[in-house]
């Protein structure tokens, strides 16, 4: 199910960014939680994330709604 999800977040930022080729999606196995680690190009950073958070605020719900499914903790960190 992580991998769904990670997929599910790739697609939607694929749709917010200017370089959709740039967009990568990795997922990182930690003791608590299964972290999804979203990579865009440097310059759509700051559309990922949205205006005062908010984009990424709801990309984060988004995975917390699928971490209900996985049986585990998903967290979703945006690289730098």
């Amino acid at each position: 199910m992580p991998a769904a999800v990670a997929e599910l977040v790739a697609w939607i930022a694929r749709r917010l960014v200017d370089a959709p080729d740039a967009v990568r999606v990795e997922t990182v196995e930690r003791d608590d939680a299964t972290v999804i680690r979203l990579h865009v190009a440097p310059d759509d950073v700051g559309k990922v994330i949205g205006r005062q958070g908010r984009i990424v605020r709801a990309l984060r719900t988004v995975v917390r709604a699928g971490s209900a499914h996985a049986d585990r903790r998903l967290v979703l960190e945006i690289a730098e």
